[in-house]
């Protein structure tokens, strides 16, 4: 079967339909529009050596190495720690409901990474300082870089989160908000506090989806639950993101964090290999879709960001005219 470059939003959106060993007979030669970006190798993952003592995988997307010190007290907004193969990244910016200023973008790559090439990390979680989850891109952000260096940071962050090979799971401690949310879907678990809310108030805020949203949140939800959240501005419970699928369970507030870390600690206890490669056949199947659609969606969200800042400055104009035109 040819894959024409010219695929409808409908055929995107069909392509997690295709299973079996057909399918990836069709998918061997890889996509049209797959991006420059490497596959990750998970066997050599898997392999070490002298050369590559912490497992010796370095991702595509990676960020400078001055954030790539194994020295965790290295972030300004993250605390990040390992016990008994669990890694914790809580975003650490409470002040500001934790929402994501510019080098906390990096940051949160950085952190990837360093989970991903740690050998005694088995599973990989997220949480918020405080009590609110993520409150989404920071409103104060983008004001002193390009559009072109826009696109690239949520670019490569998006895509830290696609590529990330071990088991991702994301403790919902209160609201998660924009980008907070609409990643949840690439993540391997979301445990949810009964008190969480997810809200993506994008339309009202004059911009679009991103974190591959525009793809994932249809095939969990349906088209009409997607587009009361992606254009409507729908805020849904803990409760109602379980049933639609964006959450994995819903724990009562008061045994929140003792249920959900004791779980995380058996997780951490199945042998790595396994976890690493069973994720990689349900992901890679449409990885490069999901890194075509993050493409596109942060091409889209910059040029809002850019044209609510000034339609008429030549930046703007050089954005569209090398995106677009």
């Amino acid at each position: 079967m040819l894959i024409n470059n010219m695929y409808t939003a409908r055929s995107l959106f069909n392509l997690h339909r295709c299973v079996g060993v057909g399918c990836l007979k069709n998918f061997s030669g890889g996509l049209p529009w797959s991006p420059t970006v490497k596959k990750l190798e998970y066997p050599s993952l898997l392999s070490r050596s002298s050369e590559s003592p912490s497992m010796g995988h370095k991702f595509p997307w990676s960020v400078t190495s001055r954030l790539m010190s194994t020295n965790t007290l290295q972030y300004e907004h993250l605390i990040v720690s390992v016990q008994h193969g669990v890694r914790t990244i809580s975003f650490n910016r409470p002040g500001k409901k934790n929402a994501i200023n510019e080098k906390m973008f990096d940051e949160i790559v950085a952190a990837l990474q360093e989970a991903a090439n740690d050998p005694e990390t088995i599973i990989t979680a997220t949480t918020g300082v405080g009590t609110v989850y993520c409150a989404g891109n920071d409103k104060n952000n983008f004001t002193d870089i390009t559009m072109t260096e826009i696109r690239d940071l949520l670019t490569r962050h998006m895509a830290a989160f696609i590529d990330f090979p071990k088991p991702l799971v994301a403790v919902v401690n209160g609201a998660a908000v924009g980008v907070g949310s609409t990643l949840l879907p690439l993540y391997d678990a979301v445990f949810a506090t009964e008190k969480a809310v997810f809200f993506t108030p994008f339309s009202a805020l004059s911009i679009t989806a991103e974190g591959c949203s525009s793809f994932t949140y249809h095939r969990l939800m349906g088209r009409g639950k997607a587009a009361g959240m992606l254009l409507f501005n729908e805020k849904v419970t803990a409760t109602e993101a379980c049933k639609c699928g964006l959450v994995t369970e819903v724990f009562p507030d008061a045994t929140f964090q003792d249920e959900v870390w004791a779980r995380l600690h058996a997780m951490a206890r199945l042998p790595i290999k396994s976890l690493i490669y069973s994720k990689a056949l349900i992901r890679d199947l449409y990885k490069d879709v999901l890194h075509q659609v993050n493409i596109e969606e942060c091409k889209r969200v910059t040029e809002c960001f850019g044209r609510l800042a000034d339609p008429e400055k030549k930046d703007y104009q050089e954005f569209i005219r090398t995106n677009w035109q």
